[in-house]
């Protein structure tokens, strides 16, 4: 069963793209980091849009 990753409508991104710096925000941005669901949604992206999503997260690793 494939099964789709909800990363586009998470809760906690959109608490991090709302307030970066609340306790959440950063929550969030710690787990990208190293989430293998992130890492599989944000690698199935075209490189135009995984640039981009990887520059405004500050995720230098997904950026090249």
């Amino acid at each position: 069963m494939d099964k789709k990753h909800n990363c586009e409508n998470c809760g906690f991104r959109a608490r991090y793209d709302n307030k970066p710096e609340s306790l959440i925000g950063r929550i969030w941005r710690w787990h990208a980091g190293w989430c293998p669901g992130f890492k599989k949604y944000i690698t199935s992206m075209p490189d135009e849009e995984r640039i981009e999503l990887a520059q405004r997260y500050r995720l230098k690793k997904y950026a090249a």
